[in-house]
């Protein structure tokens, strides 16, 4: 199974309709956004650099980057460039298609679409943190499993990225268009600054 792709966002493209297993849960993903390198993407981690937080996105493929939000949410990134070369996809949203009942009670939803739409619910479902950044999501050794579909997705649609203040325009969301469990896109406003008097 290979993970690289020529460019982030065809390995973005090509992660729809995977399928991520860990501690008892299977969700398909049904959303994701690619993240390029060092000085290409203002979005991206890596942009300036590598660092000991964003070190994992530098390789190799099939490695998961996980990283804290808000200092208490967890999301998760697929690593999919070539050894050396920052590329990550994040993992945003998708469908629970087995241990349903497991997802339930460690996330309460709406619905069940809710339970993993948005990267900290899909997290939070698969009981996945910290502890799994670093890990292989291929070969078997790590909490978490990433499998192929038999059919590729189709119906793919493309917009700009969620929550970013750098290249928020850039087109690297990819989701599979009709699908519940999509998340709502919020375009970024940024905050005014107060004026020193």
């Amino acid at each position: 199974m290979e993970l690289t792709a020529d460019r982030v966002d065809e390995a973005a493209r090509m992660l729809l309709g995977w399928r991520l297993t860990a501690n008892g849960v299977s969700v398909r993903l049904t959303e994701v956004e690619a993240y390029s390198g060092l000085g290409q993407d203002p979005a991206s981690h890596a942009h300036r650099g590598m660092t000991s937080r964003n070190e994992v996105m530098f390789g190799p493929a099939g490695k998961l980057y996980v990283y804290q939000i808000y200092g208490m949410h967890f999301c998760a990134n697929v690593v999919c460039g070539e050894e050396g070369v920052a590329s990550a996809v994040l993992l945003r949203a998708g469908a629970v298609v087995d241990g349903i009942e497991v997802a339930r009670s460690r996330r309460s939803a709406r619905t069940d679409a809710d339970l993993a739409a948005g990267p900290a619910k899909l997290m939070q479902v698969l009981g996945l943190d910290r502890a799994a950044n670093g890990s292989d999501v291929v070969d078997g050794t790590g909490p978490a499993t990433l499998t192929p579909p038999a059919e590729p997705v189709t119906g793919v649609q493309a917009g700009p990225r969620v929550g970013v203040t750098a290249a928020h325009d850039v087109p690297w969301r990819f989701w599979a268009e009709g699908d519940p469990t999509v998340s709502a896109y919020r375009r970024h406003i940024p905050r005014e600054r107060r004026k020193k008097r």
